[in-house]
């Protein structure tokens, strides 16, 4: 036993196919990666499953027992163009020329599995980097978004406070309005009618000390 699929006679005779079967909600479809009978119903009996694609993730999920596949695939077993896609994918179809390589003694066995880790390890890379691209790219988005809806909400505020202070504004124009016009108007100051100064008697002056009185004073006669 070498640890692989051991195919039965009528299995090495039919005409054998590594494709898809659909499963999963719709416009949610996931898929079963089989081996089938060619002449068996798309989605119906298939021999035996080897993994799954789930093509609604970025990136796409590709699960695949590679060397189930590889076995299938040196035992004649055709993939559609979409399996054969993500068996290249995977690897497996440049395991399959490697290990053809082996069988004509074209290679050793080690050196294809040096060959084929050296190959993994760039591919491992550059899944990495493509996942890495992707969730930056979707950062950016999402951070774009944000500040688009950040600017957008202060916009909104800013016009709500501007509304707010222009009818605050009116409102108290109005109070003031109204408060000037309900206070009592002081009475305007009446005429007062002035009352003629008065004017002083000329007073007489004295005479001095050893003047004679004047003229015009008389002198009071002596009486007999």
């Amino acid at each position: 036993m070498d640890g692989f699929h051991q195919l039965t006679k009528s299995q090495y005779n039919m005409a054998v196919k590594i494709r898809l079967a659909r499963r999963g909600r719709k416009k949610m479809a996931i898929y079963d990666v089989v081996i089938a009978d060619a002449r068996a119903p798309r989605d119906g009996r298939f021999i035996e499953k080897i993994g799954s694609y789930n093509p609604n993730t970025d990136p796409a999920s590709i699960n695949i027992n590679n060397d189930r596949a590889l076995k299938w695939l040196m035992n004649g077993a055709q993939p559609t163009d979409t399996v054969k896609a993500m068996l290249s994918y995977r690897g497996v179809m440049l395991k399959k020329h490697l290990q053809i390589g082996v069988v004509k003694g074209a290679i050793t066995q080690e050196q294809a599995d040096e060959k084929f880790q050296a190959w993994m390890d760039g591919k491992e890379k550059t899944i990495s980097e493509k996942v890495e691209k992707i969730q930056s790219a979707k950062d950016s988005v999402k951070k774009t978004a944000l500040e688009a809806e950040t600017a957008k909400n202060q916009a909104r505020l800013d016009a709500i406070k501007e509304r707010e202070d222009a009818a605050k504004a009116v409102a108290d124009a109005e109070a003031k309005a109204a408060e000037a016009a309900a206070a009592p108007k002081a009475p305007e100051p009446e005429a007062v009618e002035e009352a003629p100064e008065a004017t002083e008697a000329p007073v007489a002056e004295a005479p001095a000390e050893g003047e004679a009185p004047a003229a015009d004073d008389k002198a009071p006669e002596d009486k007999a």
